[in-house]
Formats: C-alpha cells, sequence, structure tokens
C-alpha cells in the first residue's frame, strides 16, 4: 500500500502456547466488523461537537470501497443492563436508563451526581446509543475470546473518558472497559493502547490497581489540567499490583508525522516486548488528526493509520476502537482507511463517487487531503528523546511480564467494581489523589475548539432505509 511510511513486516506470536495455539496470519475471513446502521441517527445537540453521523460517513466509505465484501460483518445485539452493570454502578446505569430530555427536571439531583453537563447532555435515545456501542464492543470482545476472529473492528466503540460512576468528556458508557473485562476472562494480560489526543483516563483509572492490563496512552497534556482530561502526566504509573504497568506518553502542541510515528513505534514495541500481550486494544481516536476542532496536533491520516498498521503486523488477537474525532468528514476518512489498513487492502486515493455522502467530502474528495495547519510543533527534539529515555528507563523496571492466573480477574477486579458506591468513591479519592476533577471538554479549556459546524445538517436525521446496505453475518454470539 503506498504510504509514506515503511510498514514493518516483522510478525511476532507472543502468546503463550497452554493459553491457545499460534495466531493465524490476518487474511479476509478472520476480520470481523461491528456496525448498527441506527448509531448515526443520534444527536447530542445541534452545537455539540459530537456527531454520530461520522459514524455512517464512515460506514458509508467502508461499503462505497467494497471493503464489507472482504471481512465479516455483523449488527452485534445492543449491551444489556446486567451487562453495563459489570462495571457501571447499578443506579447510574438506572439513570441513563430512565431519564429523558422530556423528564429531566426531576432528576436534577442525579444528573449532577453523574455528572451530566454541556459536555455530556440528556438526548432523546441516550441509552439506546450507549447500549449500541457498548454491546457491538462487547460482542467484539467474545469473538476474540472464542478464537473465531484476528481482528475485530468496533468504530463506534473507544469512548475512553467514563467513569464507573459517571459521564464524562461525551462519554456515558465505557465500552473499552467493559471489553477488556471479557478479554481478561480469557487472556492474562491484555495491553490498552490510546492514540486519542485526550487522556484515557476512564480506561487507566478502571485498571489503576491490577498488572492484568497494561494501559499505554499517548495524548496531548499541559501542566495543571489545562487540557482536558487534566490527567495522563508521567507520575500516574499505576498503585499495588498495578504499580509501573500505567504508562502514560504526555506531549505537547503540534506533533507531526516524523515525530510521532517514530515515538509511537519506539515506545510500544518495548511495552510489547516486557508485557507480552495475550491481546490488544487500541483506542484509534481521530481527534488526533491535524486540524481537529478540539485538536492540537499536526498529524496526517497516514501517520495514524501507520500505528494501526504497526500494532496489527504483531498478529496478537486485536481489537480496533474509536474514539474522539471532531472534523467528521476526516474521521470517516480515517478509520474507513484504517480499515483497509486492518484487511491489507489497497484503496484509491479519489473517494469513490457513488458513495452516498460523496458530496460532503468537498472540495478535493480525496482520502488523504492535506491537514496540517500552522500549530507550531512545541514538542523539540531534545525533549522526546528525554521522554523517550524516561519511558524506557521505566520500562526497565518491569521484572518481565507478570505471570498471573486467571482467577484473579474476579480477585483484583470485580470485587472491587462490586463494592458499595460510597466505599468505592473513598477508595478513588484515596487512592488516586487528584486526577480525577471534574472539567470540561468543551468550556474554554481549548483554544482550537470552533463551535461552526460541518457540512452535516444537524436537524435532519439520517434516513436508515436510504444507508448503504451491508452484508450481515447471522451467527449468534
Amino acid at each position: 500500500m503506498d504510504s509514506t511510511f515503511s510498514s514493518d513486516s516483522s510478525c511476532y506470536n507472543l502468546r503463550p502456547q497452554p493459553i491457545t495455539s499460534h495466531v493465524q496470519s490476518h487474511y479476509k475471513k478472520r476480520i470481523s466488523y461491528f456496525h448498527n446502521k441506527e448509531i448515526g441517527n443520534f444527536q447530542f445537540g445541534v452545537q455539540h461537537p459530537m456527531k454520530p453521523l461520522r459514524l455512517s460517513y464512515t460506514n458509508d466509505l467502508v461499503c462505497a470501497y467494497r471493503l464489507h465484501e472482504k471481512m465479516r460483518v455483523f449488527c452485534p445485539p445492543k449491551a444489556t443492563d446486567y451487562e453495563l452493570m459489570e462495571f457501571h454502578i447499578p443506579s447510574y446505569i438506572t439513570f441513563l436508563k430512565n431519564v429523558t430530555p422530556e423528564n429531566s427536571e426531576q432528576y436534577s439531583f442525579d444528573a449532577d451526581r453523574f455528572n451530566i453537563s454541556e459536555d455530556c447532555p440528556i438526548f432523546r435515545g441516550m441509552y439506546d446509543f450507549c447500549q449500541i456501542y457498548a454491546g457491538a464492543s462487547v460482542a467484539a470482545a467474545l469473538r476474540l475470546t472464542s478464537e473465531d476472529t484476528d481482528i475485530c473492528i468496533n468504530w463506534s466503540g473507544g469512548l475512553h473518558h467514563a467513569k464507573h460512576n459517571e459521564a464524562s468528556g461525551f462519554c456515558f458508557v465505557n465500552d473499552i472497559v467493559l471489553a477488556i473485562q471479557q478479554l481478561l476472562r480469557v487472556f492474562p494480560r491484555v495491553l490498552y493502547i490510546d492514540i486519542d489526543i485526550h487522556h484515557g483516563d476512564g480506561v487507566q483509572e478502571a485498571f489503576y490497581e491490577t498488572d492484568r492490563c497494561m494501559t499505554v496512552s499517548f495524548h496531548k497534556y499541559k501542566e495543571n489540567g489545562k487540557y482536558f482530561p487534566g490527567t495522563g502526566g508521567l507520575g500516574e504509573i499505576g498503585i499495588g499490583l498495578g504499580k509501573r504497568f500505567c504508562l502514560n506518553i504526555p506531549l505537547k502542541d503540534g506533533m507531526d508525522d516524523e515525530s510521532y510515528v517514530a515515538l509511537f513505534k519506539d515506545i510500544i514495541t518495548d511495552v510489547k516486548d516486557r508485557y507480552q500481550p495475550n491481546a490488544v486494544v487500541l483506542q484509534s481516536g481521530a481527534d488526533s488528526l491535524g486540524k481537529d476542532k478540539l485538536g492540537g496536533f499536526n498529524l496526517s491520516i497516514k501517520a495514524h493509520g501507520e500505528c494501526v498498521r504497526f500494532v496489527k503486523n504483531w498478529q496478537i488477537p486485536l481489537l480496533v476502537l474509536g474514539g474522539g474525532g471532531y472534523k467528521i468528514e476526516n474521521v470517516a476518512r480515517c478509520w474507513a482507511y484504517e480499515t483497509s489498513i486492518l484487511l491489507d487492502t489497497e484503496v484509491p486515493e479519489a473517494l469513490p463517487k457513488h458513495a452516498q455522502f460523496y458530496n460532503f467530502f468537498g472540495p478535493d474528495y480525496s482520502l488523504h487531503p492535506p491537514l496540517v495547519r500552522r500549530i507550531e510543533n512545541l514538542n523539540t527534539k531534545a525533549d522526546l528523546q528525554k521522554l523517550s529515555q524516561h519511558i524506557h528507563e521505566r520500562l526497565r523496571l518491569l521484572d518481565g511480564a507478570p505471570s498471573v492466573q486467571l482467577h484473579e480477574f474476579s480477585k483484583d477486579l470485580q470485587e472491587l467494581w462490586e463494592e458499595s458506591e460510597d466505599e468505592m468513591r473513598d477508595y478513588q479519592e484515596d487512592a488516586i489523589p487528584d486526577i480525577r476533577p471534574r472539567r470540561r471538554l468543551m468550556l474554554g479549556e481549548n483554544e482550537f475548539y470552533d463551535r461552526g459546524s460541518d457540512h452535516e445538517n444537524d436537524d435532519q436525521l439520517v434516513d436508515e432505509d436510504q444507508t448503504m446496505d451491508y452484508v450481515v453475518d447471522n451467527e449468534s454470539y
């Protein structure tokens, strides 16, 4: 595939043989794609930057490029209340299920308690939306644990800010944690990688005291919490059994392709070699692209995709999720392109003219428009070398991959999540001080935030009967 980056052709099998057999090569019959065409019809609000319509755009390009013909496509079931409560507290899930725009006033106390705000507003169909994207991630994880597939893709997932007891940063339900919980029932070690421009705080917090899931986040960071969510500094390394299994790579504005890709490959290779994961979850948030409304990097779609390609080439069971991304035409381009990477399929630079939303991708109508804007790269070579050295020194402190038995999952995590709400709140305040201040993603914390609309008309929902049809695998979960 044409790329300005060289592809690492070496493949590694790091899954211990007692657990399962060698991972097969990634070919089209082993890729699973999860999409519910209803997901693009929800609206957070006319002025809200989160646009589920981006998922309809993405699926449209995937189908227009005929990529759906090269993988198994599923319309997964919605997550049940019980499945959501495997991580989230029951009172929070009950609130999400019952509150509506019409009855919101009677839930005003709970709304404040659960951090409902301009970032995370109550909108029509909110709970259905959560069930759809979370159900897709859970179903994808179950496919991986059954060894039925090598790679699963759910672009509607990756909402990494939600906490067990509250919404945060456009995220109501943390589908990533729910998926990793399923993976940990089979795989001893799961590696979580986050390339969204915002720190993956909700996932980090969920696994902060266990070595069963190592979290690695590459993100923009400013001192004193001046960039959402205000967490993700070098000092956040985990506690207890999880000490040193939480790794943050805080970056400044303006990261460019060469710097980002080189740093990513350098660090993530060391992580993989030392941690030896049995499965990988990659959150591929597209707000790290140049020209994103809530971003601040200068990354191209090819550079972003190169990170996906690099992890894919490990040949370790892989769950790829979406995340942030607020210039929705570029989000769709990025995730369609990364779908082609996961399929080892080259796609034309010119977008297919028969795509339903083709007219919204002008004026260039290309897969790789220039995304570099004039943001100075504040990450000097000296700074990045120092950061890389610090990360490698920290990784050397890991005494090899942790050897754990599967029953430890229930001991380390399940009992903790089942504690009462008050006990959990006290625990987190004591164990992880000052990493969870309530901040707002939309309110004055991003100098690049632009309330101007994209091409989409927020007042006009996509007619699901007019969306492009796709093959649905009817096998049961």
